[in-house]
Parts: structure tokens; C-alpha cells; sequence
């Protein structure tokens, strides 16, 4: 299969976010149990949700962040969201973030996919040097993700995550582009 957009995998697409998304991502913002990934602490609203959704249609270099959907191919569906944010043009760098939000999706190397091409997206098109992300030590399955994708760890910060049952490490990681030309 020949793939003329770089945001198109064999298994996944990664798209930009349309008004009937909100929904999904209401469902997916306001699910407590992955609140400690992505350091939230408290419930969106939709019209919040609806305010997101209309600042995508902004440079992402202003709004220093994008957020894209990672919709299956087969059948079509949203199925998570890769995030980009703090993006900084100056030092052509970003953090990133993902979510396959469903069990059900999780295994089939979607993930996996969806993180490929938006690596591609970022050092082919954005032009960006590099990128990073932090990840909890006990986050073994997105380390592992991370590091087959040739993410580093370049960092332990102790102590760095306060949960309900203790203080957590994360550890932050970063891939720089090879491929600089």
C-alpha cells in the first residue's frame, strides 16, 4: 500500500480535530484513571472541549501545542490522540504525549503506529531537532514504547509525582533527529 499523506499508516491515520470529537475527548479527558499520565487533576466541560477543538484552527507555533486523533483504519473510529506541546520554533523542539484510550486497542501495535508517523510528521515537516517526553517509572509499557521508537532516557526525577499511594519517579526521555540534512 502506497501512502500519500505521512500521517497515514497501514493500521492508523493521524488527523486534526473536528467539531463532533468532542465527545470523545470528553469521555477520554474526564476518565479519572488516566488522569496520572497526563498530570490533570480536574474534569474538563465541553464547552471547554469545544474551545480546544476551535484553537486547533490556530498556528500551532502560537498556541504552542496540537493535538491530532489517532483513528483506526479498520473500521474507522477515534481511538486515542497523540499531543504535541510546548512547542518551541526557536530550539525546533516538543513534547509529546499519547493515549489509545480503550483496552481493547491496546496490543494491536496502534500506538506503536500512530508514534511512528508522528515522529515522521515532526522531523519531516515541522523540521523540528527533537523531541521528549516523561513517562513514570512505573509506566513500563509507554518506556518500552518510547525507547523501540529510539527515545533515550537522558533523565530520573525523583520523587516527581505525588499519587494516592506514595510519591512516584519519572523519568524523561528524548529523541533527537538523525536525519538533520
Amino acid at each position: 500500500m502506497v501512502m500519500l499523506n505521512s500521517l497515514e499508516g497501514e493500521s492508523v491515520v493521524l488527523r486534526a480535530l473536528e467539531p463532533e470529537d468532542v465527545d470523545v475527548l470528553y469521555k477520554w479527558e474526564n476518565d479519572t484513571s488516566v488522569w496520572k499520565a497526563s498530570n490533570t487533576v480536574a474534569p474538563f466541560s465541553k464547552y471547554t472541549l469545544r474551545q480546544f477543538v476551535e484553537n486547533q484552527l490556530y498556528d500551532m507555533f502560537e498556541t504552542k501545542q496540537i493535538r491530532l486523533i489517532v483513528e483506526a483504519r479498520d473500521p474507522h473510529r477515534p481511538i486515542g490522540a497523540v499531543d504535541l506541546f510546548d512547542i518551541d520554533p526557536c530550539n525546533r523542539r516538543a513534547g509529546v504525549g499519547i493515549l489509545i484510550y480503550e483496552s481493547r486497542d491496546k496490543r494491536h501495535g496502534y500506538a506503536s503506529e500512530a508514534l511512528s508517523l508522528l515522529i515522521r510528521y515532526c522531523f519531516q515537516t515541522l523540521m523540528l531537532n527533537q523531541l521528549y517526553c516523561n513517562i513514570s517509572a512505573f509506566n513500563v509499557p509507554s518506556l518500552g514504547l518510547f525507547q523501540s521508537k529510539g527515545f533515550s532516557i537522558v533523565g530520573l526525577k525523583k520523587e516527581w509525582v505525588k499519587t494516592t499511594s506514595g510519591w512516584q519517579d519519572e523519568y524523561m526521555l528524548q529523541l533527537i533527529n538523525s536525519n538533520k540534512g
